[in-house]
């Protein structure tokens, strides 16, 4: 944006700005952390954890602005109507835990959030940051293990039961391999 800002004579000299470093995830939130995490989480945790961990789907975009009209329930899929990207408007399938935890937060309602919170603006839920780290702490989990976790955990997952690179980005909403990638957790137990 400072390179427009200078082009348009908003600006004489355009700020060098050096980005902080990214950090690899290298710690899957997976069945065994999810089990010990869950002994210490409320029930909405509960949901959204497995939710993350059986669908891939981003935590603040995807699943806490999830919506019931957004839920096919006969074709088992969820549509995400609204992504990070472009290419992340995707269906996903729905396990058969999925199903059940969402026909459960729903019951007999045809329409609204899926994870409705009366003090948010936005009337959904929008954060679960503090309830996760609560949980995690109790858990005698690491710091590093974040919420997102999960959905690096179902890359890998994917991959190594399919082999299927292409439906994992399908399925998470990748335009490219080199970004899928970055979710994987190579198992270097399958090359002995």
């Amino acid at each position: 944006m400072f390179h427009k800002a200078k082009d348009w004579n908003l600006i004489r000299v355009s700020p060098k700005v050096k980005l902080v470093r990214e950090y690899a995830r290298l710690l899957p939130l997976d069945e065994k952390a999810e089990c010990s995490l869950l002994r210490f989480a409320s029930q909405t945790l509960s949901d959204i954890v497995s939710l993350l961990r059986d669908t891939g789907m981003r935590n603040e975009r995807e699943v806490y602005c999830l919506r019931i009209e957004n839920i096919d329930w006969s074709r088992k899929l969820i549509v995400i109507p609204d992504s990070k990207s472009p290419y992340g408007r995707r269906r996903v399938p729905m396990s058969t835990r999925v199903i059940e935890i969402l026909a459960r937060r729903c019951r007999s309602r045809t329409e609204g959030w899926v994870f409705p919170s009366p003090r948010a603006k936005s009337g959904h839920l929008t954060t679960m940051a503090k309830t996760f780290q609560r949980a995690r702490q109790r858990a005698g989990l690491p710091r590093q293990l974040v919420l997102y976790c999960c959905r690096h955990d179902f890359g890998t997952r994917v991959l190594r039961e399919t082999g299927n690179l292409a439906a994992v980005m399908e399925t998470m909403g990748h335009k490219d391999y080199q970004t899928a990638m970055k979710y994987q957790h190579p198992d270097l137990e399958i090359v002995r």
